[in-house]
């Protein structure tokens, strides 16, 4: 079951220039870390009444093979994705996938922050949209099968 809008992602190259902006319209930066599959670096953003969701995320390369550098080659920043929390990821993605949805990942992938974890899919026709799901497991538990 989706239980809401976790975060929107935003794709940068430079997060550090963002900053003075989220914090002008009353975000503070919550966590930070790195998707090590995907070699992105992740700011999430929050207002600070909101209990960090839904956050906004900055999204920079963290290495060669980012899974943000072409998109940022070709559109520049810009909105990236949403993420919705989901309480279980497999079920969510086989639902998804019988609804139209392409799974861009062959399967769940540790997230950047503590026991996330994560699948992308994508919606070409009627809105272009790639979607994330997101699981949080609790920090003892693997992040990733």
């Amino acid at each position: 079951m989706i239980k809401g809008i976790d975060h929107i992602g935003l794709a940068t190259d430079d997060p550090a220039a963002l900053a003075p902006f989220l914090t002008a319209l009353g975000l503070r930066r919550d966590d930070a870390g790195i998707a090590r599959e995907y070699a992105v670096s992740c700011e999430f953003w929050s207002h600070p009444d909101s209990q960090g969701q839904p956050a906004v995320e900055l999204v920079s390369p963290a290495g060669a093979e980012s899974a943000v550098t072409e998109r940022l080659a070709k559109q520049g920043p810009g909105l990236y994705h949403l993420a919705l929390e989901v309480d279980e990821l497999e079920v969510e993605l086989a639902r998804l996938r019988a609804a139209g949805f392409v799974q861009v990942d062959a399967s769940p992938c540790a997230g950047a922050r503590p026991g996330m974890r994560v699948a992308f899919m994508y919606l070409r026709k009627p809105a272009a949209t790639l979607i994330e799901l997101v699981e949080y497991r609790p920090t003892g538990e693997p992040a990733a099968p």
